[in-house]
């Protein structure tokens, strides 16, 4: 078994000296009132600590939750999701399905974008297209595909067409990643992917070819695709309250207050994303000021964070799964009662109780409990290790064999496969553990050369479809979300059928029978639904919010 070492008497160490240096310096507090004596105030700057570092600015480029969190600051979607994940206006003033196959959208009047240009229906037909093209390969497109024409009926209205009757369109559109586009970049990408790839052509060109379709077009198309999404990856242009103004990677993304933005007022000037991955130097930050929001608290530091005398513990029950996946398409992982006795080799609750101090509930299967299409009357695998022993005696590797869980570089996760290495070892199952940084590691796991690996995956939208379709669709196999590599014809069949079926009532038995195939198949073992938590520094600022996905909501942040 591979043991891994920590650093934490280096970070003990670093701990020390920043309280010792933060118990020096109470010039800020008002004695007599005990808080800092002043109203809140407009003008201040945030700094925000990651564990991970954005992959790209790109909206299409990727889909992690670091990215989305700098992301959904910087694009305005059409449609907005609260913090109770209820559906409000944001660029689209109203939706409704005007046909079964055809969205309405009514768009806001007098926005511009970062760059000063008007937001128009072109912009909205501009985005919905690139994302769809497949010259970008977007690792999203699932969230669109559906969509067959975005006609633009007039400067702010547009009719989306849809290859067949969909029912969470809206939800969809206020995805993280369904951001809107200023047109201007949108070709200025185009145009220097066109240009590297020598090709004798204008962006505008490029489009009237894409809308033909056809040979010429397919052809073109896998030319541009290594060099289309250059300009996005590292520039920004959207109508949000944040602007871009430098990154640098692995380090920080540092933005500032957009003057002309429409959607209320901001009390801050400057937003500033720091990268700083080891939890125990984000909480010292935190609590010395250096940051004054700290992401991904793990449950080790939230009653540190929440006795903190300056912090405070914001929290929210997730609709997040994190799980054990396998890769079906190897053996001998390609044989279910493999994956069963897996599955049943693992207590949930310990892990919960153990890793997580309790910050969670037991996954019976892929869906958290808010998620529309949950059924709570499915049982999940149970811990039974007799159980588990019984079903690989069954396989051809009843005397067990070795193989590796890959893990990023989270200290949870790693915790969580060190348990599992060693519930794994009572099965004869030598599991080795392999470390990735976050970029690497999703890549790699794309390309289908894993045996297991622990991951999550966030049901953003709140619907079952988005929950199961990137997951366990064949069509999503890949960077789309199915890193697992399954494919079940039966499974597919449903889950086409859940995206186009308008009664709900239809749709929840659908995606029940789904989850019901999916416990039994179990390309996955289902761990955990945790809570999110995040760290605010509460002598500096305060009104900071958390929704259900994970993203810190600054909208209404004040200054101490």
């Amino acid at each position: 078994m591979m043991i891994i070492k920590n650093k934490g008497l280096i970070f003990a160490l670093l701990l020390f000296v920043l309280v010792l240096q933060a118990c020096t310096d109470d010039s800020n507090v008002d004695e007599e009132s005990g808080d800092s004596g002043g109203e809140s105030s407009a003008g201040g700057d945030v700094t925000i600590g990651m564990a991970e570092d954005p992959i790209t600015m790109d909206p299409h480029g990727s889909n992690d939750s670091a990215s989305s969190q700098v992301r959904r600051n910087i694009y305005e979607p059409l449609v907005f999701q609260t913090v109770d994940m209820e559906l409000e206006p944001a660029l689209a003033e109203s939706w409704e399905a005007a046909e079964d196959d055809v969205w309405n959208l009514k768009l806001r009047e007098g926005t511009t974008f970062h760059n000063g240009s008007e937001f128009t229906a072109e912009d909205v037909k501009a985005t919905l297209d690139r994302v769809r093209d497949p010259a970008v390969g977007s690792a999203v497109a699932f969230l669109f595909e559906m969509i067959s024409e975005v006609e633009v009926v007039g400067d702010y209205e547009v009719n989306l067409h849809t290859e067949y009757p969909f029912a969470p369109l809206p939800s969809h559109l206020a995805h993280s990643t369904a951001g809107i586009i200023s047109k201007e970049i949108i070709d200025e990408d185009y145009q220097a992917a066109l240009d590297e790839a020598g090709m004798d052509m204008t962006a505008e060109e490029y489009y009237e070819l894409r809308a033909e379709g056809g040979s010429e077009y397919e052809e073109v198309s896998d030319q541009l695709s290594e060099y289309v999404g250059q300009v996005l990856g590292s520039e920004t242009d959207g109508t949000n309250h944040l602007m871009l103004e430098s990154r640098s990677a692995g380090e920080e993304v540092v933005t500032r207050k957009f003057e002309d933005y429409q959607g209320g007022e901001r009390n801050f000037e400057t937003v500033t994303f720091r990268v700083i991955p080891e939890s125990g130097a984000r909480m010292a930050e935190l609590e010395t000021g250096g940051i004054q929001i700290a992401t991904d608290v793990d449950s080790s530091s939230a009653s540190r964070v929440e006795e903190g005398e300056d912090t405070e513990l914001v929290e929210k029950e997730s609709v997040r799964m994190t799980y054990l996946g396998m890769n079906t398409q190897k053996a001998p992982f390609d044989d279910v009662k493999v994956r069963q006795a897996i599955s049943h080799a693992i207590d949930r609750e310990e892990i919960i109780a153990g890793v997580y101090d309790e910050m969670g509930i037991p996954a019976k299967g892929p869906l958290a409990p808010d998620v529309w299409g949950y059924n709570e009357e499915l049982e999940g695998t149970s811990y039974d290790m007799e159980r588990a022993k019984e079903l690989l005696s069954e396989t051809d590797v009843a005397d067990g064999f070795s193989t590796t869980i890959w893990v990023n570089e989270d200290p949870q996760i790693i915790d969580t496969a060190i348990y599992i290495q060693e519930k794994l070892s009572e099965l004869n199952i030598d599991v080795e553990i392999e470390q990735f940084e976050w970029g690497a590691y999703l890549d790699t796991l794309a390309n289908g050369e894993q045996d297991m690996y622990i991951l999550g995956w966030t049901t953003v939208t709140g619907d079952a479809d988005y929950g199961l379709y990137a997951l366990f669709h064949s069509d999503s196999i890949g960077a789309s979300g199915n890193r697992a590599f399954y494919s079940n014809t039966e499974l597919d069949a449903l889950l086409d059928e859940g995206r186009s079926e308008t009664d709900e009532d239809i749709r929840y038995e659908v995606y029940t029978e789904a989850q019901e195939i999916l416990i039994e198949e179990v390309p996955m073992a289902y761990i955990f639904h945790n809570n999110f938590m995040v760290g605010v520094n509460s002598a500096n600022i305060s009104g900071v919010d958390i929704d259900p996905s994970g993203a810190v909501r600054l909208d209404d942040v004040t200054f101490e």
